[in-house]
């Protein structure tokens, strides 16, 4: 059985809350995982959905087929604290713990997978020429008025912040 690791290393963020998202993936094909993960409202689920995508192309790159692959192992392990302090009332101070984690995924390849699910579509950004988008802009406004009618009357912030008499 081919198995296929990636690792996230001092992810700035409790494991109790990443755990609480790697649990759901768990035991899931590759492509329901990246498909719920991307449903998640949670900030746990960006750093993984990028981990997993780390170890999809790493298992491409393995020649490994991602299609059959599965979440068979993940794990969130607590790293090392930031110790801050808080100030408190009568001069005192409390502590502050600023939680890492660690988190491992181990992708491990199936016989039988299930069918997919989901299609998932990655848009990719594509750079428009420069000459391009300003032809378009200036088609879209029709005549381009002179620099001082572009000018809007109303005052700026510094105007506004910084006026002689108060309001």
């Amino acid at each position: 059985m081919n198995e296929q690791t990636a690792k996230l290393n001092y992810l700035r963020m409790t494991p109790r809350k990443v755990r609480a998202v790697a649990d759901i993936i768990r035991g899931m094909s590759v492509n329901e995982a990246e498909a719920q993960l991307m449903m998640q409202r949670r900030r746990a689920s960006k750093a993984l959905l990028k981990l997993l995508r780390s170890a999809v192309a790493n298992a491409k790159n393995n020649k490994l087929d991602p299609d059959k692959m599965v979440v068979g192992k993940i794990t969130v392990d607590q790293g090392p604290m930031l110790k801050r302090l808080m100030m408190r009332a009568r001069g005192s101070a409390s502590q502050i713990q600023k939680k890492m984690s660690h988190v491992t995924i181990v992708l491990t390849e199936v016989e039988n997978p299930k069918d997919k699910r989901f299609t998932i579509v990655i848009q990719k950004k594509v750079k428009k020429p420069e000459g391009e988008s300003k032809k378009k802009k200036s088609e879209t406004k029709g005549e381009e008025k002179p620099k001082s009618q572009k000018q809007d009357k109303r005052p700026g912030f510094f105007q506004k912040v910084f006026r002689r008499k108060s309001v």
